[in-house]
């Protein structure tokens, strides 16, 4: 039988295990919040003070506190600030922090308000924070004799979408959708896998899992990514339903002839698309202006057992052997497709840069096209709900005099998302798509832009 949280708060070692998964979960929350850093960058860094079991049931708990914080951070806020006679700065701000985690584990973690109070007094001290324990303490009492009432009274997609994305996203999909696409940004994403193998029914089978119209897998509570069956045999890959669906809709251009290709994945990193034109047996070049993020691609190819060639080079910058027989351009973005898996995205960015990135975008496009031979395929994707970074980068290429046309997409190539793909040709998706239907068809999936164009 499962433990209620309070008993596992009285079992012995609990008190220093809460004390210590709040310690990295403030860490990693103060990197995001007050430096801006990204989460993932953030919390690798966060290490658990002894081995064992219970260093990895600390890092997954404070894993849990820091994603729910960050999910939640607009209701939480809303809630501290009744009780908050002024805006805190300097060092406040970092008391500000431990309040934030004390409300997300009372609000939604049902966490007894005695222990979220006294271990996060106990981080106060480690933190030199001993000046504001009185504050801390005072406020997250308030809340706990507020609650369960003031959750009643709060619009909750709203409040947890910053005021430059609700807007963004009005504008690009009405009010009613924009109110979807929130809401589904306060679940958990499912885990998705691509599987190596044409068909994955074996592997759904091992794993598990459901099998998608669009051929990746998902799993539900899935556990260590590591420890599922396939992973150390390289047999598949995580990646997101929308996210393998850019590598598909190439690979679809070039089926119709056999005989392998030499490709080029740009902006190539972390290697999920990389892996999908390699595993159709073509040869790859993979390029990447991050030799960090280089690393980790040739990591992840080598687990999978797949040959390409890594390129670390600025794609502006870089031009191929030989013209290419086709060309994915997963373009820098400003990720909002993403929010679900990264729910820092929204507070770490006060808006997002509406020239640069767009006009960097166009220019990767012409850059890609001037790669390809002629009548070769030009696949443009961003993770982004943003027209300005999907349907508008197209079109200023295009006027611009890029040598390309488009090649639309056809609604059967993309089974069970017909829907998402647009009156131009292009595919649209965005989390509140699969979200409300039952069987495998549940959990959403990526917001994705999607373009598929053919050198003149």
């Amino acid at each position: 039988m499962k433990q209620s949280r309070e008993n596992q708060e009285k079992q012995p070692g609990a008190e220093a295990s809460g004390v210590a998964s709040r310690l990295m979960a403030f860490d990693a929350l103060e990197a995001v919040l007050a430096k801006g850093e990204p989460l993932d960058e953030a919390f690798d860094r966060q290490k658990a003070p002894k081995s064992g079991p219970m260093a990895g049931r600390d890092r997954a708990h404070a894993r849990l506190l820091v994603l729910t914080t960050l999910r939640r951070l607009g209701q939480i806020d809303a809630v501290l600030n009744r009780y908050l006679t002024r805006k805190p700065s300097g060092k406040g701000r970092a008391a500000l922090t431990l309040m934030r985690l004390g409300a997300a584990q009372m609000m939604f973690l049902e966490t007894p308000p005695h222990a979220a109070v006294s271990t996060l007094l106990s981080v106060a001290e480690k933190r030199r924070l001993q000046g504001f324990k009185g504050l801390v303490n005072a406020v997250l009492r308030k809340l706990a004799g507020a609650l369960p009432n003031v959750l009643r009274t709060q619009d909750a997609a709203r409040l947890n979408c910053p005021d430059w994305l609700w807007t963004a996203c009005e504008k690009a999909y009405g009010s009613a959708r924009a109110r979807r696409i929130a809401e589904a940004h306060l679940e958990e994403a499912p885990l998705d896998l691509t599987v190596k193998e044409t068909d994955g029914a074996k592997w759904a089978e091992r794993l598990k899992a459901d099998r998608l119209p669009t051929g990746s897998l998902r799993l539900w509570n899935s556990g260590a990514v590591r420890e599922l069956p396939g992973f150390q045999a390289g047999s598949w890959w995580v990646q997101d339903a929308a996210a393998a669906l850019p590598a598909r809709l190439l690979l679809n251009r070039l089926d119709s002839e056999p005989g392998a290709r030499t490709l080029a994945d740009l902006c190539a990193a972390p290697g999920g698309k990389t892996a999908q034109l390699a595993a159709a047996g073509h040869g790859v070049i993979a390029v990447e202006r991050s030799g960090a993020r280089l690393k980790r691609l040739r990591e992840n190819l080598s687990r999978l057992k797949l040959e390409v060639e890594a390129v670390e080079a600025d794609v502006m910058d870089w031009h191929p052997p030989a013209p290419l027989d086709g060309v994915l351009l997963d373009a820098p973005c400003s990720a909002t497709g993403t929010i679900r898996r990264h729910p820092d995205l929204p507070w770490r960015k006060d808006g997002w840069d509406r020239e640069a990135l767009p006009a960097l975008q166009t220019g990767m496009v012409r850059k890609a096209a001037e790669m390809l031979k002629p009548g070769a395929p030009l696949v443009y994707a961003t993770c982004s709900l943003l027209p300005e970074e999907g349907e508008q980068v197209v079109a200023a290429a295009l006027a611009g005099g890029a040598p390309l046309q488009p090649d639309p997409i056809e609604p059967g190539e993309v089974p069970g998302l017909e829907d998402a793909v647009t009156a131009e040709g292009y595919l649209r998706t965005a989390p509140d798509l699969w979200r409300q239907r039952s069987g495998p068809r549940r959990g959403g999936l990526d917001g994705f832009f999607v373009a598929r164009l053919k050198r003149l």
